[in-house]
Parts: structure tokens; sequence; C-alpha cells
């Protein structure tokens, strides 16, 4: 599920679809030569055959082995996604996410050029913490008229229970614990720039968001702006990908532009505005090592609500922890493939936040490392499932992962 915490836990799994936008099309054809297809049951012995045909589902024709893509695919199965949160912000928990793929409609172009589509996914999870946090939603993916539309959307409901850390160069930080409890929905439209990997794409984020402090005598420490509770925004983007495949790269590039506007014209309480910069480049050195680097940055201008500024986003680091007007981050993972179907890998990385009472310099740098191990779970859409353990300056966690950690 990658990141948990926060809004995070629910975005990543609603959002799931997002990370496959690429991802490889199931084989088509008949039984006898399709490798999805469940091999057909015998004649006699019905009730026995149709056990054996029904759990050959789950399993891949080429190696035996245990696979979904036939189930998620073909016979238009869930993907069950248990969602197991270790996060320190909220505390030990855990949900459900129910993922289901489906092939859209190829023009007869499309099909003699080889072009391959990326599959629709929608789904919807829920989840609680050990804290008081819970959430639940349902969203999707969905490509049109060969992959030249995209559209993206999440609509959930959440209470969470997480703490600010201030920041300043005189007074030592301070944990304050506060809820967010609303509702939010994130509504996005791309656009193909021809034939290319470019995309560019219009967003509409909006919450309404109830902020309270656990401790009212904290709100010394906050301006009445920082308690705005609906935040709406209309937002441009321009991304390029041209990863071999969204879920487990082995080579290529993700890089993505963005830019939201919140004000009142577009039923936001306060003027402020979102940016994010980030690019992913994967670089296979053999058959069996990938390296997989990453660059993020995050920033807020403007009257942003205190719980709207982007914090380092690492594994191995709590949500919330480092928060300020702008963070920036570097991290590295390698992945060895020690057989074709599993999987070890490292990882770290280095974050920095800045802004309001910290300069750039003056800011500390934190980092986090962790291992973690993967398996092919569906060999046809290139998705990998695995566990990921964690750790920074203070804190430790594992995370349950579906397909890429960095979204």
């Amino acid at each position: 599920m990658g990141r948990t915490g926060g809004l995070g836990v629910l975005l990543s799994g609603m959002l799931l679809a997002s990370a496959l936008s690429h991802a490889q099309e199931a084989s088509s054809g008949s039984t006898a030569s399709n490798p999805l297809s469940p091999t057909a049951p015998a004649e006699s012995a019905k009730d026995t055959d149709a056990k054996a045909s029904w759990w050959s589902n789950f399993k891949d024709p080429k190696d035996n082995h245990i696979d979904m893509s036939g189930w998620l695919l073909k016979h238009k199965g869930a993907l069950l996604v248990p969602i197991v949160i270790t996060e320190p912000a909220v505390g030990n928990g855990g949900g459900l996410a129910a993922v289901f793929f489906h092939q859209p409609k190829q023009s007869e172009a499309s099909k003699e050029s080889g072009d391959r589509l990326p599959p629709d996914i929608y789904g919807a999870a829920a989840f609680k913490t050990e804290n008081g946090t819970w959430g639940y939603g349902a969203g999707g993916s969905f490509h049109f008229k060969d992959d030249t539309w995209r559209y993206a959307g999440v609509l959930g409901k959440t209470s969470v229970n997480l703490d600010y850390y201030t920041q300043g160069l005189l007074l030592e930080p301070r944990k304050i614990g506060y809820n967010l409890d609303g509702v939010f929905s994130y509504q996005q439209v791309s656009m193909r720039l021809g034939k290319s990997d470019l995309f560019v794409s219009a967003r509409w984020i909006y919450m309404d968001l109830d902020s309270r402090l656990n401790i009212q005598s904290d709100n010394q420490y906050f301006q009445p702006k920082d308690f705005a509770q609906k935040a709406s925004g209309l937002g441009l983007g321009l991304s390029l990908d041209s990863r071999d495949n969204t879920l487990t790269p082995s080579k290529g590039w993700l890089w993505r532009l963005e830019a939201t506007e919140y004000a009142p014209a577009f039923g936001s309480d306060n003027t402020f505005q979102s940016y994010r910069a980030h690019a992913y480049g994967y670089f296979q050195l053999s058959p069996q090592w990938v390296l997989g680097t990453r660059v993020d940055y995050r920033s807020v201008r403007g009257d942003a609500p205190f719980y709207q500024q982007p914090s380092i986003d690492l594994r191995g680091i709590a949500y919330g922890r480092y928060q300020n007007q702008n963070v920036g981050m570097l991290e590295a993972e390698l992945r060895w493939n020690f057989t074709p179907r599993w999987a070890l890998l490292g990882f770290g990385g280095a974050g920095r936040a800045w802004g309001r009472t910290i300069d750039f310099g003056d800011a500390d740098t934190h980092t986090a490392e962790g291992v973690g191990f993967r398996y092919l779970i569906a060999r046809a859409l290139g998705l990998y499932a695995g566990l990921d353990w964690a750790w920074s300056e203070g804190d430790h966690a594992y995370y349950i992962q579906v397909g890429s950690a960095w979204r």
C-alpha cells in the first residue's frame, strides 16, 4: 500500500489505479494458447474438475507458481489488499482494500500497431488504528480512446488523530495533538499530447475537514486562518512516463510538475497555493539488479492551514513529524531479483523541511533506511507485493507494499 499515515493511508489505497497507468495488458486468445486461461475441465468428475479449475485461477501455467493474473483479468475477481498500519503517527491498525481490474476497449488501429492499453482499476478501502484514526472511501482510474484520455478520482471520509510539531530556532519543538474529521475528494482528467508519453492534466481537490486541537491552550501557537475548514483548489499538471512498467519498473523515467490554486472563488476558506515537482529514474544494472532513484520537492504558499503543510515522506519517518512550507527529499532503492518470482531490496533516503522560521541552510537533514522483499503476484500486470521494514532517528515501522512504494 505504500506510505501509510494520515490521509495518505486512504489515498494510497484508492489511487493504486494511478500507479498502474502503463501496466501490461493480459494476453488474449484461446484457452490452449492463453497463459491466463484456466485449464478446461474434463467431461468426467465434474465436481472435482470444477474445483481444480477454480484454484487454477490463482496459478500461472507457465511456472505453476501462485499468480493472480487470471483471477484479476479474465474472471473479474478482486485483489484483496490487507492494510497493515504500523505508522508511528497514528499507531498500529489495519483494514482492507478490494481492487478490481478491467481491460478498456481498444480500437482496431491500436491493436494493429501493437499498443497495449493499461487496465481500468477501481475499488474501495477502509481502515482503523489504535489511536482512533479511521477512514473509508472509493475510487478508480479509467482510460478512454486508446489511452488518449485518463480519469482518476477518489471520494472518502476520515477522522485522523495526528501530532503537529512546531519549528523554531529559539524554542524547543513542541508536539501538539489534533484531530481532522470530514470528507475529501480528488478528481483529475489527463490528456495525452499526440502520440508521446507526455500528459497535461487538470484537477479539482476538495476537503471539508473540521480541525480541533486536543488541548485548547495550544491555540496560542496558531492563527485563526490555520483552522480553515474548507479547502477547494483547481490545479494543472504536466507529466512524462517512459517506465517499462509502473508497478515495479526496471528502466525509464517518470517526472511530474503540479500546481494547485486554492481560493474562495473555488469554495475554499483560505487563499493559498501548493506545488510539487518530482522525478523517479530506474536503471537496469544487469538482468537481476535494478537501481531506482527519487527526487521530490513539495511546497505551499499563502494562508495554508497548518495540516496542509508538506511533510517529509520517507519510509521509517512518522507522517507529519517534519512539516514546513517546503520539504525536499532524495531516496534510492536497490532491488535484486534473485529468482523470476522473488526479489530483495534495500533503500535509504534523506529529507529537509524549511520555510517559516528556518532557512534551508539551518534545517536539519533527517535520514531513513530499510530493507524489504517482493513476490511477483500477477505476472501479466507486472504486479509485485511484499513487505518493507524501515527505521529512522526515532521511529521504525513496517509497510505492506502492493506495487511501487513511491507515489
